[in-house]
């Protein structure tokens, strides 16, 4: 949708004449899905070269039922566009493309006080990878939640005035926006993962795995692409405490064999996941950094493009000492690109190259399991 269209001036008159706020019919509601669906499907778009907006200018107030954008979020939404050609470029030197994209939006609730609406919707977002290599999978995909602010204008039509995405962790590719967090003081007696480069192609490290191994690193993938999206009820969920990701990989690691541990005199010698409660280590990002490296359970790679299957990125996306999330590499390609997958927001298969693309001046970090 071309979005510097999709607001026209209110006259004088209008502004004049104050309408009453309108109802939150079904219609309207609709609307607000249509219109978010149309503002994501064309950040979606700006990484698929060639790729049409969603909604062509004529059609746009048309078709979400006279809900425009705001002139000041339409300037923000073109700038957003920009700048994801840009991510779209960062991934061409990478060697990675997307032939398709698909971009649908559920909504999930809305409020209304007074003459503004607040909207959550749900986002699922499918990618689909250019055979550049040859050894790409299929697709990646990921699922994102969003709340859009609607404000009824004077004429008592609605326009959209705000939206933030609500999840935590690596924004999705399609998603220009920076992460920022504070640093943990990490205990003198714990070991620090040094950071790891990540230019391509990375000086061979091969993992072992096959039979003979002490992990099971084929169903850490499997877990974790199993529930990617749809969560493992068995367990509790961070996503509103901080986030889920480190949850979510220590949960892939024990399903591949890792043991628990539950007594230890040092509060970062234990990772555990128990009726009570789960430890520092098992939820935290940087926590699971010291017990896995102190504890010897990981070993840091000197390039990330050297992970493997079950292997884990953690990435401090500002450079500030505190590392911001962590993910599992669930699929290697034949010609060296790890692919992750991760809680916050949701994703299935996203490849180091992307994430490096959407972030090209953080620190990396990655582990052999």
């Amino acid at each position: 949708m071309s979005l510097s269209a999709a607001l026209l001036p209110l006259t004088a008159a209008h502004a004049a004449a104050q309408a009453p706020a309108p109802a939150l019919t079904a219609a309207t509601t609709d609307a607000f899905g249509r219109i978010a669906d149309s503002v994501l499907s064309d950040r979606t778009a700006a990484l698929v070269e060639g790729a049409a907006p969603s909604l062509s200018a004529a059609s746009a107030v048309k078709a979400t039922g006279g809900v425009r954008v705001a002139a000041d979020l339409a300037k923000s939404e073109a700038s957003a566009v920009t700048s994801l050609h840009g991510t779209r470029s960062r991934l061409a030197a990478l060697g990675e493309a997307y032939t398709d994209g698909d971009t649908k939006v559920t909504v999930d609730s809305t409020r209304l006080r007074g003459r503004t609406a607040t909207v959550l919707v749900t986002e699922a977002t499918t990618l689909t990878y250019a055979k550049i290599r040859g050894d790409e999978p299929a697709t990646t995909g990921f699922t994102a939640h969003h709340e859009l602010v609607f404000t009824a204008a004077a004429d008592g039509t609605w326009q959209l005035t705000r939206e933030r995405i609500t999840d935590r962790g690596p924004r999705p590719v399609n998603e220009p926006v920076a992460v920022t967090a504070a640093a943990p003081v990490r205990p003198s007696a714990v070991i620090d993962a040094p950071k790891s480069a990540i230019t391509y192609p990375a000086p061979a490290n091969p993992k072992n795995l096959g039979s003979g191994t002490t992990y099971n690193y084929a169903a850490m993938a499997t877990y974790a692409e199993k529930y990617w999206k749809n969560y493992n009820t068995a367990y509790r969920r961070y996503n509103n405490a901080g986030g889920d990701c480190t949850n979510y990989l220590s949960q892939s690691l024990y399903a591949g064999g890792w043991k628990q541990v539950t007594n230890s005199r040092e509060d970062y010698d234990t990772w555990y996941s128990v009726t009570s409660g789960e430890s520092d280590t098992w939820i935290g990002v940087n926590e699971w950094s010291w017990f896995t490296q102190t504890a010897k359970r990981t070993s840091a790679l000197a390039n990330a493009y050297q992970m493997d299957v079950g292997d884990v990125l953690q990435v401090d996306f500002d450079k500030d000492g505190a590392k911001d999330h962590s993910m599992m590499t669930t699929y290697r390609s034949s010609s060296g690109v790890p692919y992750l997958t991760y809680h916050d927001a949701d994703t299935y298969r996203r490849s180091l190259s992307s994430l490096i693309a959407s972030y090209p001046n953080s620190a990396y970090y990655a582990y052999r399991s």
